[in-house]
């Protein structure tokens, strides 16, 4: 049986901390950057956790 291939796209957008838990980006900050305030775009700049509903299939991807 061949081995599952990792999603490099998945490798590339989130990272697997000590603690487990996965690190993902916030959405929101790309473009369309002008009518947001400088509050919001600033809480956006923070990484934040995976959810725990999409960390199994986010694991499911990055697993090699």
């Amino acid at each position: 049986m061949p081995k599952q291939k990792t999603n490099k796209s998945a490798m590339k957008r989130f990272k697997l901390r000590k603690s487990g838990s996965i690190k993902r980006h916030k959405q929101g900050r790309r473009h369309i950057l002008t009518k947001k305030s400088a509050k919001r775009k600033m809480h956006l700049r923070k990484a934040t956790n995976m959810s725990k509903v999409d960390e199994k299939n986010v694991r499911t991807l990055m697993q090699a």
